[in-house]
């Protein structure tokens, strides 16, 4: 028996099941019918981050940033383009700690931007400062 994931849509949040052996073939979400992956990160505030953390069991690279900040700016579209080749192996999302301060307080953010990828509904790593998109795939990858 194949083994699958729970990948919760970016559009709609609900949960889809998809064999692990097709998450590359582009599933479409069982429920709105939408693409579940894009090659782009997600924005995500608290209810919806916690519904990808706790019904998802796909891994989640997530940026903590702010858009006052100028290395989170300078980041972006490195993380950006890490999501066109980290996708569908984990889930890009990106949390704005000025709109999200309970997210940010929860993990404990000190510094921005931070990087943290959680699997399994917790935190395995956690990087903080601007990185290339080189380094941010390698990173997230070595940390699986």
């Amino acid at each position: 028996m194949s083994s699958s994931v729970l990948v919760v849509c970016p559009h709609c949040d609900a949960v889809n099941r998809v064999p692990e052996a097709r998450l590359a073939d582009g599933p479409a979400c069982g429920t709105c019918h939408a693409q579940l992956f894009g090659g782009h990160p997600i924005a995500l505030g608290e209810t919806r981050f916690d519904r990808h953390v706790q019904q998802g069991t796909l891994p989640l690279l997530v940026d903590f940033w702010a858009p006052w900040c100028g290395p989170c700016r300078t980041m972006a579209p490195a993380f950006e383009q890490a999501a066109r080749q980290l996708e569908p192996q984990m889930r890009l999302v990106k949390v704005d700690t000025e709109a999200e301060q309970s997210l940010g307080t929860r993990f404990a953010i000190r510094s921005i931007p931070t990087l943290i990828l959680i699997r399994n509904g917790r935190e395995v790593a956690r990087q903080s400062g601007a990185m290339g998109a080189a380094d941010i795939q390698r990173w997230a990858l070595a940390h699986l």
